[in-house]
């Protein structure tokens, strides 16, 4: 059956194979398994048995997953996401990480947690993993089982040469199938290119199979006769050579056999269901697969399974993991015996591993972590498997090749792959040792301490390897190899303070492991001199030691054994069982045991003071590391250690000798060495600073439990509060800067709040933690992890020794300590700098404060005496010199002072009738407005500029060379009222309308970043620009030159144009002439010139008559005053072109064409967009008006009104006439406007006032309107559109709240009323204060917008009232617009006009039908756009994230939930399945999704990932932080640390104004530049 389901077609669908296989193969299996019908029988089965107390989900890869740092035994403890939220580890210190995968939940393992090992949805008292299935049910499930385990364990480690059973041979099909393999070696496209050309399918197809085999792991790519799979074989295999050294793996299978591994991979998720049902079966299933076979040469099932996964593909080795998760992992006696299992085939399945090259989340090695770390299973294998040597021996094997004739190892020409897979091995020892014995049993001390001598075994080949030596004369040629060596001093950390921890557990074993250890080290010691031991003589003592120099001699950094003495001696002592040794402890040969870790502090001394300049950065590297936070704790700090216990045994005269030896100071202290070299006394100097700075710290260094009375909580505290003492730092800087423990804990939240204060961040930065005042008492200068002192503060006083040390301090008084001072001091006082430092005297007054501190000696004793006077005696003149210069500096500042106080008492008297004449400030009057016959005048206020590229001024004017301000023009859908929705625009405009649209669904904008240029300068700068950005790498990420962008030179803001500077034009306006003009041209006698104009201009215009019995002439408009235009240099009006193209192209994204009639129209509607988007930002944040808007802001708005209002000196007038009768005979005469809802009244607003000028243009002459003819157009155009747009207000608006009944009520009522007459009563009755309250709310965003027009537009000051943010908004807004207070009052003076106007507008077929609710309206005020609302809490996120499926997806593969934060949309990013087309290109989810909800530019989280992601096109983007905060105020990218985050409302704030100023594209180009990009993101792929 198998092969007639899987190999019968050749293209078979996968549904008919999962429905054949179901019917034919599945079924029968399960009606063999319960003996019965299936369903009935799994009826039976549910009645007697409950669900597991174990959640057991297994993670995927980039699954979030929760540790608790309270209640988790060890960080591998983990919870998926649905127990984490059900559980009571929710309220307590959590981190939350992203699984690599192969892991599973811990939830129902009392072994995992201190407390609530539980959540409420595993709760043990509703379970139990007793269910004792039927006899017969037993029997047939153990023989079902047997049979298909055999099955699947026969197929997946099917090798290309064996052949099927008799029984298994298909009578019919001799197909084959040529099987690609994956691998890690040969990339995407190598594979792609070799399928093209070895199996002739195109590049699609190729993709297809190339990503199926990188998820499955193989995939058969031709199907045939066995001769025509050959030759594709080799032509893969020859094609595959040509770039990677080894060929791809690929295998001919028949089809039989094909199609029998796929049935034993479907079997995989068979089995688990079946499983699933009953823990009986899962029992079952457990004991066949561990069942020993009846050959006892051969393993168990699960054995040859897990023995053949290095050499099964990557599909097969999944559903392996998931069956021995989901069975032998869930049942607590067969996890026991299936670790026995695994441990007895370690060793082998390890060296699998090293030779596969598949990651170690797929490989069977990684279930380590899930028996390893189980306590009671780790104690039972150390007891019966010896696990610690087991490992042990496994990574000295695979080292085995590194060792060197010494036995040592040398990592010379190592393979890094290789490498990185032995330390994996590592991890497993420390799971191992994770959590320490309570009870130890005779058979457990024996084993460990059997394992611990394997463990020294490793440790001795590391003892003294890779030693270098000093290179003399030329620089070494080979950088000599160093990183594995502290790979695997790094990787053993934790493992050396692990052994330490289990070992301080239990007396007997403490002293067993010191003797051990000391045993090892002497046979490390046996040969570490090349000559015999001398007598050196120094102040009538004699040290009998072998000679050794550092600086002549291999020296080795790495010595474990005797950093791990070292350690257990400390714990001897802290336990008081030193005593308890076999040999008194005076009996060690102490100078022997200090001899290599001082060889190592001499080491670091000298490469400090740059003896080993030669040897390269290598041991610079090395020194580095040694006594960096990684490795300190086990090297640096351990080798200070054992000199402060050799300083505790040996006679201190003894031990100085011997400091002085090592660092080869003996004969120039001794005075027997001088030299006149100036490096050589540089060296000596630099080394005698070192040497006393290590005495500083032998003697003073005592924040060691053990080596004083002191906690573990007293060690971090001090390395707190001397971190904070750099500096003020970061939460996750200060976990960097501390030692962590085996569970990654610092203990820093235990002590942070005692030694420190935190200042929360703003809206950018992090939080900062500051050390206490009170706590800088305790700031040592000479703290010994600090990389070099350079304070001359004394130290606070230590903590006293404990008595295995108190014989430390005896170096501070013996005759050698006494002899260095001497002679430091001596060589002070002589006149010849080169033979002392300032370091070197501050170091004795470090040693004098010693003295007098922890000695308690009196001040006039001898040695504190003989020190105080060659001290004082070596820097008494310079303090005098000092003090000398002090006072002079002091006299001379005071002198200065009393003459400039003088100096000013006089220029007062002097002036005294000047200040007593001051006039007093009178109060201004209150400003006209800025339409209309009151409007105010324009001010000649001259401006003059600096150009930022040539630094000359000039001033601003309209005949002058053109200045330009930079810009930035984008598409923008920040105003929209219909997301994701943006009309199609054809090339040649015929779907651009006219008039915005009410939805705004895109809008065009125009900012700047104020900065002022030349033209010239700007377009030299340009091209500049163009020429050399082309040669620099991926410039094509930061600045599109195709489409004319650049960055500003100064701030570097991404601009695509210039906007002109055009300056107001000056104007006093003659009041007593407007009021006689407006006498006569009221609005009916306006609308009814205007017509008549428009109908001259166009003949099939304006035949109805709307006011008056007759028609005024053609020229009439020319009767009220004109005036000549003004006239622009070629430079402005070169610059003027430039913008209109500009915003032209961008805004219909069509080829650049200034002929185009639509250009004046996209100058009308960015200027009118714009506007709009800024007062959208004010009235956002709550701002004035007036006042508030940056330099930037404001100087931009009124050079694009000015550019705008210019756009009829530059284009046709024809075709702005033709525009202007079309806008205005739809606004007078059509009603379709209104069904277009007053569009954008801002934007109609906008177009008629900057039109209207080209109606007074003559064939032969240039006219404009002059100043008073304006005022009056733009009063009449002004109340019209404001009419308009209450009208549209009041069709949208619903409401019924009633209040007090006033005139402006009254008006409203009646303005309801007509409008409800012309309608059909189709509108909702209100009451006339509910009526007004909606109106003026509804236009008062449009009068803001004309307030700021027409302040750009005349330069008319503003009144005060719009200053400031108050109540009285409205009626300032209607003074500076020429309006009524009450708006409604404008239908009544003008009823006879309006009339027939809301008439014609009430009774459009549109209105009616958005009136009945067929079509969607938009209501006024309109919705303000903002950010979607996020949760406070991150695991919300986490949580919504975890539940994503892809629409477009059915696999279970990792994905990459991404929220579109302008509408919520959650997409599937970075994924093959959400690609789709744009422009003719393959695009991911985000790059389509950003297309049409922001016009190409997005702002979407990713929410695993936990940053922001900035799009601006197809091909630019950038990472920006995420708004979510933990606790310590820092964000968290990729939730590398892990700590609860929530939601920073500033931060969030923040982001939103980012998208609503339009500076998305500005801050990617800002992030781009700053950052050097090597390898471009495809953004696109997004």
């Amino acid at each position: 059956q198998v092969p007639q389901i899987f190999c019968l077609k050749k293209d078979a669908s996968p549904q008919e194979e999962e429905e054949l296989m179901q019917s034919r193969l599945l079924h029968p299996l399960e009606c063999f398994l319960f003996g019965e019908d299936p369903q009935e029988g799994l009826e039976k089965l549910k009645q007697g048995s409950t669900s597991s107390q174990l959640c057991g989900r297994v993670f995927k890869e980039g699954e979030t997953v929760y540790s608790c740092r309270d209640c988790a035994i060890d960080p591998t403890c983990v919870l998926c996401m649905n127990c984490f939220q059900d559980s009571v580890h929710k309220s307590h210190r959590y981190k939350m990480h992203a699984s690599s995968g192969g892991g599973f939940c811990d939830c129902g393992d009392v072994e995992a947690w201190k407390i609530g090992p539980c959540c409420s949805k595993h709760d043990p008292g509703a379970a139990t993993d007793e269910c004792v299935l039927e006899p017969e049910l037993q029997e047939r499930a153990e023989k079902l089982f047997r049979v298909l385990l055999s099955y699947i364990k026969d197929f997946l480690v099917w090798e290309e040469n064996f052949e099927l059973p008799a029984e298994l041979q298909p009578r019919y099909d001799n197909a084959y199938y040529c099987v690609l393999y994956n691998d890690e070696h040969h990339s995407y496209d190598h594979v792609i290119y070799t399928l093209q050309r070895s199996v002739n399918c195109d590049q699609a197809e190729a993709q297809t199979h190339t990503a199926l085999i990188d998820k499955e792991g193989r995939r058969a790519v031709k199907r045939g006769t066995l001769r025509s799979c050959q030759q594709a074989k080799d032509l893969i295999r020859a094609n595959s050579e040509h770039i990677s050294l080894l060929p791809l793996r690929v295998e001919i299978l028949p089809a039989a056999v094909m199609a029998h591994q796929t049935f034993a991979l479907r079997l995989g998720p068979w089995f688990q269901k079946i499983i699933g049902y009953s823990v009986g079966f899962r029992q079952a299933f457990c004991q066949v697969a561990l069942e020993p076979n009846a050959d006892r040469d051969q393993p168990c099932l699960i054995s040859r399974l897990m023995l053949h996964d290095a050499r099964m593909y990557k599909g097969a080795r999944k559903i392996v993991h998931e069956l021995i998760f989901c069975s032998m992992l869930m049942e607590t006696e067969f996890k026991r015996l299936f670790a026995i299992e695994f441990t007895k085939h370690y060793k082998q399945l390890q060296k699998d591993f090293i030779n596969d090259d598949h990651e170690r989340s797929i490989s069977i090695t990684a279930l380590s972590v899930q028996i390893f770390t189980v306590p009671t299973l780790a104690r039972q294998l150390i007891e019966e498997g010896n696990v610690i040597k087991v490992i042990v021996d496994t990574v000295l094997e695979l080292l085995r090749e590194h060792l060197d004739d010494n036995n040592r190892f040398f990592f010379l020409g190592y393979s890094s792959d290789k490498f990185s897979r032995i330390q994996v091995i590592f991890h497993d020892l420390r799971y191992i040792l994770i959590s320490k014995p309570s009870v130890w049993t005779d058979e457990l001390r024996e084993q460990f301490l059997a394992g611990f001598k394997d463990f020294l075994g490793l440790l001795k080949c590391m003892q003294g390897m890779e030693e270098v030596k000093r290179q003399l004369g030329r620089h070494i040629a080979v950088e000599p190899e160093w990183e594995a060596g502290f790979t695997l001093q790094i990787q053993l950390r934790h493992i050396l303070a692990m052994f330490q921890d289990w070992s301080s557990s239990n007396d007997e074993i403490l002293l067993l492991a010191f003797k051990e250890c000391h045993s090892v080290l002497m046979q490390c010691n046996n040969q570490p001199f090349h000559r015999d031991a001398t007598d050196y003589y120094m102040c009538k003592h004699i040290l009998h030691v072998r000679p050794y120099k550092v600086s002549q001699e291999p020296v080795s950094i790495h010595l474990p054994i005797s950093r791990l003495l070292a350690g257990l001696y400390v714990l001897l002592c802290g336990k008081g069982t030193i005593d308890r040794l076999d040999h008194p402890v005076s009996s060690y040969d102490f100078t022997q045991l200090v001899e290599l870790p001082l060889r190592c502090v001499v080491l670091a001394a000298q490469v400090s003071a740059e003896m080993w300049r030669r040897n390269g950065l290598s041991l610079v590297s090395q020194v580095y590391y040694y006594q960096d936070v990684k490795c300190r704790d086990e090297m640096y700090d351990k080798d200070v250690l054992m000199l402060q216990i050799a300083a505790s045994k040996m006679d201190p005269n003894h031990f100085l000798m011997l400091i002085l030896l090592r660092f080869e100071l003996f004969e120039y202290f001794n005075g027997s060495c001088t030299s006149k070299d100036q490096d050589e006394l540089r060296q000596w100097n630099r080394l005698t600073e070192e040497m006393l700075y290590l005495l500083i710290v032998v003697i003073g260094e005592r924040y060691i439990p053990g080596v004083s009375q002191v906690t573990k909580e007293d060690v971090t505290m001090r390395e707190v509060i001397h971190l904070l003492c750099i500096e003020p730092m970061a939460h996750s800087s200060l976990v960097k800067g501390l030692p962590e423990n085996e569970s990654h804990e610092t203990g820093l939240e235990s002590v942070i709040t005692k030694v420190a204060t935190f200042k929360k961040p703003g809206v950018s930065g992090h939080g900062l933690y500051e050390v206490k005042k009170e706590r800088l008492m305790e700031f040592n200068p000479f703290f010994y992890h600090y990389s070099r002192s350079q304070h001359t503060l004394p130290p606070p006083l230590p903590p006293a020794f404990c008595p295995a040390f108190s014989n430390v301090v005896r170096l501070l008084c013996c005759d050698i300590i006494i002899h260095i001072l001497r002679h430091v001091l001596q060589r002070a006082v002589e006149d010849r700098p080169v033979n002392w430092t300032e370091a070197m005297i501050q170091r004795v007054h470090i040693y004098y404060f010693h003295c007098s501190k922890l000695l308690f000696l009196d001040p006039n004793s001898s040695v504190v005496t003989e020190l105080t006077y060659s001290s004082y005696s070596a820097q008494d003149k310079e303090k005098a010199e000092r003090k000398r210069k002090a006072e002079a500096a002091k006299l001379h500042r005071q002198k200065i002072m009393a003459q400039m106080s003088a100096m000013q008492k006089n220029f007062i008297e002097s002036n005294k009738m000047l200040y007593d004449n001051m006039p007093e400030t009178e109060p201004l009057e209150t400003p006209p407005g800025t339409i209309g016959p009151q409007r105010g005048s324009t001010i000649d206020d001259r401006e003059v500029l600096t150009c930022i590229l040539c630094q000359e001024e000039q001033e601003v004017a309209g005949q002058a060379p053109a200045m330009v301000l930079t810009a930035c023009v984008q598409r923008s859908t920040v105003l929209t009222q219909c997301r994701g929705k943006i009309p199609p625009f054809k090339a040649d405009g015929t779907l651009y309308p006219l008039y915005m649209p009410p939805e705004l669904a895109v809008g065009t904008h125009t900012g700047s970043c104020g900065h002022v240029m030349h033209a010239t300068c700007w377009q030299k700068y340009f091209e500049a620009v163009q020429n050399t950005t082309r040669n620099r790498l991926h410039a094509e990420l930061i600045i599109d030159l195709e489409n004319g962008e650049y960055l500003c030179p100064l701030c570097k803001s991404l601009c695509n144009t210039v906007v002109p500077l055009i300056p107001l034009e000056p104007l006093t306006f003659n009041y007593e002439n407007a009021e006689i003009i407006g006498q006569h041209l009221t609005l009916p006698r306006w609308i009814q010139i205007l017509s008549a104009r428009i109908k001259g201009l166009n003949s099939g215009v304006g035949n109805t008559v709307l006011c008056g019995e007759s028609q005024p002439d053609f020229r009439s408009i020319l009767s009220y005053g004109v005036q000549e235009p003004r006239k622009f240099s070629d430079s402005i009006t070169e610059m003027l072109v430039v913008c209109a193209t500009t915003v032209h192209r961008v805004g219909l994204k069509t080829a650049p064409n200034e002929l185009c009639p639509r250009v004046p129209v996209m100058a009308w509607n960015t200027c009118a967009f714009t506007i709009q988007a800024i007062e959208n930002i004010l009235q956002e944040e709550d701002k004035p008006l007036f006042g508030s808007l940056q330099n930037r802001q404001l100087g931009g708005l009124k050079a694009i009104v000015q550019f705008s209002a210019s756009q009829r000196l530059k284009s046709s007038q024809a075709v702005i006439q033709r525009l202007k009768a079309f806008t205005f005979t739809n606004l007078t005469f059509k009603p379709e406007i209104l069904s277009r809802v007053c569009v954008a009244c801002v934007f109609c607003q906008v177009g008629l006032v900057l039109s209207i000028p080209s109606l007074y243009q003559e064939e032969a002459v240039d006219l404009q309107p002059s100043a008073v003819s304006s005022a009056y157009n733009h009063l009449h155009i002004f109340h019209l559109v404001t009419m308009a747009h209450m009208l549209q207000v009041l069709l949208s608006s619903t409401g019924t709240k009633a209040g007090e009944e006033t005139e402006e009520a009254r008006a409203a009522a009646e303005f309801h009323a007509t409008v409800s007459q012309h309608t059909g009563r189709l509108i909702p009755e209100a009451s006339g204060s509910s009526l007004a309250e909606r109106v003026k709310k509804g236009i008062e965003p449009f009068l803001r917008c004309a307030a700021l027009f027409f302040n750009c537009l005349t330069g008319v000051h503003p009144p005060e009232e719009l200053f400031i943010t108050s109540p009285g908004q409205m009626e300032a807004l209607c003074s500076y617009l020429a309006l009524p207070s009450n708006v409604f009052q404008l239908f009544q003076d003008h009823r006879d006009t309006v009339t027939p106007l809301l008439q014609r507008w009430c009774g459009s077929p549109a209105i009616t039908k958005a009136l009945k609710g067929k079509t969607q309206t938009v209501r006024y005020p309109r919705r303000r756009n903002r950010l979607i609302d996020l949760p406070e809490d991150y695991s919300a996120l986490l949580n919504q994230a975890s539940h994503f499926q892809c629409p477009k997806s059915t696999d279970d593969e990792r994905k990459h939930p991404t929220l579109c934060l302008f509408c919520g949309t959650m997409l599937c990013s970075q994924s093959s399945c959400c690609l789709s087309q744009l422009d003719g290109e393959d695009v991911g989810a985000c790059t389509a999704h950003a297309a049409t909800c922001g016009a190409g530019v997005g702002m979407f989280l990713r929410i695993r990932e936990c940053e922001i992601v900035l799009m601006a096109s197809k091909t630019r983007g950038s990472t920006y932080p995420a708004p979510y905060l933990d606790d310590y105020g820092e964000t968290d990218p990729h939730l590398g640390r892990g700590n609860p985050l929530h939601l920073c409302p500033e931060r969030y704030r923040k982001l939103n104004q980012l998208w609503q100023q339009h500076c998305i594209l500005e801050e990617i180009a800002r992030s781009l530049e700053v950052v050097n990009v090597m390898f471009a993101f495809e953004w696109q792929m997004l």
